[in-house]
């Protein structure tokens, strides 16, 4: 990535959570972004949501939309015996281009659910993030493992490492947002 185009002195404007399974990531993620709106923080971005489908042994995987609540479909039907990636990446296509539309009304901070199998590939939110990046709009995602090392590789130099805690996160978004945001308070 090249170097933003910002005048502030900031701290990395990119961090990732690094967890693995079982991890309550999407929690921690859901606490600050409630904490992020209830001090006035204009957000894009998705948070994801896993809806148990009683058909099938595998949950439906939605994203839902931070500036607007709306809730979309990521995930497709493959069947029970199937051991493939279920991601549409279709529909994350779309919401890639959502992001950055968003990134061009005005938004303090872009959370991203997840870098994971589409972003290691090169597609995803991946341009989202260059381009948040480039823009000087702070970006906060998740990475499991699994994908650590594509992240590694995409925004190591630029990008730091957060735990599975809420203080911790909300701690950086103080640090990255605007001055008036100082008051982000956390449950």
């Amino acid at each position: 990535m090249d170097t933003p185009h910002s005048d502030k002195d900031m701290p990395s404007s990119i961090a990732a959570i690094r967890f693995t399974g079982g991890d309550p990531v999407d929690a921690v993620l859901e606490q600050v972004i409630k904490d992020l709106r209830n001090s006035g923080c204009r957000l894009g971005g998705f948070l994801q949501r896993e809806i148990e489908d009683g058909e099938n042994c595998c949950s439906i995987t939605y994203l839902e939309n931070l500036a607007d609540g709306s809730m979309v479909r990521i995930s497709q039907p493959l069947g029970s015996g199937s051991k493939g990636c279920r991601l549409n990446p279709h529909a994350l296509a779309e919401l890639a281009g959502t992001v950055l539309r968003d990134l061009d009304s005005g938004v303090d901070l872009i959370v991203l659910n997840r870098f994971g199998k589409g972003e290691s590939d090169g597609h995803g939110f991946r341009q989202v993030i260059e381009k948040a990046f480039l823009d000087g709009i702070p970006v906060l995602t998740a990475v499991r493992d699994t994908y650590g090392e594509a992240w590694d590789s995409f925004g190591a130099e630029f990008a730091m490492d957060l735990g599975i805690d809420v203080k911790e996160v909300a701690g950086w978004c103080r640090s990255v947002l605007p001055a008036e945001r100082d008051n982000l308070e956390v449950a």
